[in-house]
C-alpha cells in the first residue's frame, strides 16, 4: 500500500513595525510562494465562509461549482468568487469535466493541512 504524503501549506506571520506581515508558501517542496504584505488578506483568505466551503468539498465532494453553491445555499457569483481565491492561493483546485457539450469544474482540495505561525 503506497503512503500517502501530506499536502500542507505554511502560513508564516512575522511581526513588521508594529503590524504582522503574512508569507505563504505551498506544501513542501513547491515551487509557488505568496507574499502578502496585508494581514487582512489573510483575513478574508481564512473567512468562516471559506472554511465551510472547505469543509463541504471535503465532506461532500461536490460536482461542480454550482452544486457546491446549493450545498451551501449561497449565491453562484460568491461561492465561485470564493473558489477562485481559494484556487489562487493553492487551497483548491479546480479539476475540468466535460459533460455532453458542458464542461463543469470540480472543486478538490488541494491540501489536507494549513499550518499559521506567529513570529513576534
Amino acid at each position: 500500500m503506497a503512503k500517502k504524503t501530506s499536502k500542507t501549506r505554511y502560513i508564516n506571520l512575522s511581526s513588521n513595525s508594529g503590524g504582522f506581515s503574512a508569507i505563504f508558501k505551498r506544501f513542501k517542496g513547491g515551487k509557488n510562494e505568496y507574499n502578502f504584505d496585508d494581514l487582512s488578506v489573510l483575513r478574508r483568505i481564512l473567512s468562516n465562509e471559506k472554511a465551510r466551503i472547505l469543509h463541504v468539498i471535503k465532506t461532500k465532494k461536490p460536482e461542480s461549482i454550482y452544486s457546491l453553491a446549493k450545498t451551501l445555499n449561497r449565491d453562484f457569483k460568491s461561492v465561485s468568487e470564493d473558489i477562485k481565491l481559494l484556487e489562487q492561493v493553492g487551497f483548491i483546485e479546480l479539476v475540468a469535466d466535460k459533460k455532453g457539450k458542458r464542461i463543469r469544474h470540480k472543486p478538490v482540495l488541494s491540501v489536507d493541512e494549513i499550518l499559521i505561525s506567529f513570529n513576534i
